[in-house]
């Protein structure tokens, strides 16, 4: 699939297609869940009329409505077995719209046609009532091939008044399906090792092993190579939550993750070489930014057994975390990738709560954290 410029939406459809853990025979979930996106998109929209310039995320959150509302439309096709980017053709193929020439950067073809709305004047609340007309004709039937081109056509509408491109739509939602469901491979993870290219003293540790314990009065003191690091830690609330061992977050994040401000700051590995780096990833802002991830995050497992038994984390959890990091290298990372270091993270947490303690063994090759009992030294 191409990374920049056009994007074929057979190409899309194809690499989706394995995002779809739903009932492949069952039309309702797939039914409501557009309907469901097409009011997301209606939300977002409103958001921007109303709050105008105090609402600046527009875009990205509109790209993001009309992208999993693509999703479904996907997955009705895939349903119905037919091709998703026949449905967009026949929808473009109609009066109210012209096809123009253009000079094509897709490789296996050097000329394409660009479908464009022959009325550009058209006001964003009128394709918005179009658009939920269009999904609402879904509901309570089984779709027709007339519903989807319907759909499409409505679909088509409400982006161009809404300023948004098409490939930029379907390629963030390919990015984002994929990095939240699928397990990432080799391919995903390059250039996702973000300091690879520094010296060994600017560098999180490829491998380390970090000694946490606690003494009188439940505070937790680490270790690293035999010298201590940090300040000793508490809890910090009343009872015992076991927030005084949370450094493991930020232990998990640096293995898994290959990002941690904090695991920087502790170990004095800060990326100095380089003024942007220092100041734009590894200081202040970008540290406050990973505790308080870790501290949210916290308290959303407090209510569910610090994770206990679970293998999955919600998408919604998972969205907010990705919104706190924007801006930070480690936006590059899939939401599937944090859901492996919050849950191997949380993994250890618990055997350092219920033990007082162990070693903390991170290995950023094989992108693991595992536990290791104090007795084993």
């Amino acid at each position: 699939m191409k990374k920049q410029g056009s994007l074929l939406l057979s190409d899309y459809a194809a690499e989706i297609a394995a995002t779809d853990v739903l009932d492949s025979h069952d039309f309702n979930p797939v039914l409501q869940g557009l309907y469901g996106e097409v009011g997301g998109i209606m939300a977002t929209a409103k958001k921007n009329v109303r709050e105008k310039t105090a609402y600046p995320a527009f875009k990205r959150a509109a790209e993001e409505e009309f992208g999993d509302t693509l999703w479904y439309l996907a997955a009705i096709c895939r349903r119905m077995q037919i091709p998703l980017e026949d449905i967009f053709a026949e929808a473009a193929n109609h009066g109210d719209f012209r096809n123009v020439g253009a000079a094509s950067d897709v490789t296996e073809g050097a000329f394409a046609y660009i479908a464009v709305p022959v009325d550009s004047t058209t006001s964003l609340d009128a394709t918005l009532v179009r658009l939920g007309q269009s999904a609402a004709a879904f509901l309570g039937s089984t779709p027709s091939r007339t519903n989807l081109v319907s759909f499409a056509r409505a679909y088509l509408d409400a982006m161009n008044a809404a300023k948004l491109a098409f490939s930029e739509v379907a390629r963030g939602n390919l990015s984002k399906a994929r990095g939240a469901f699928l397990e990432p491979q080799a391919a995903d993870l390059v250039g996702l090792d973000f300091d690879s290219d520094f010296g060994i003293e600017e560098q999180l540790p490829r491998y380390f092993k970090i000694r946490i314990n606690q003494r009188g009065g439940n505070k937790s003191y680490l270790q690293w190579n035999g010298v201590f690091i940090g300040d000793p830690l508490t809890d910090s609330i009343g009872g015992d939550d076991g927030y005084r061992f949370h450094d493991v977050f930020h232990f998990a994040y640096a293995a898994i993750l290959h990002w941690s401000p904090v695991m920087r700051a502790l170990i004095k590995h800060k990326r100095k070489s380089i003024p942007g780096y220092d100041e734009e990833q590894d200081s202040g802002r970008a540290i406050v930014v990973e505790e308080g991830v870790s501290a949210w995050i916290f308290t959303r497992a407090k209510e569910l057994d610090f994770f206990e038994g679970q293998e999955k984390l919600p998408l919604r959890l998972l969205k907010t975390i990705s919104e706190f990091v924007t801006g930070y290298e480690v936006e590059k990372c899939p939401l599937k990738l944090w859901e492996r270091a919050i849950l191997d993270g949380y993994a250890v947490f618990r055997q350092l709560k219920a033990n007082q303690g162990g070693w903390i063994v991170g290995n950023r090759e094989q992108r693991t954290i595992t536990y290791m009992p104090l007795e084993s030294e």
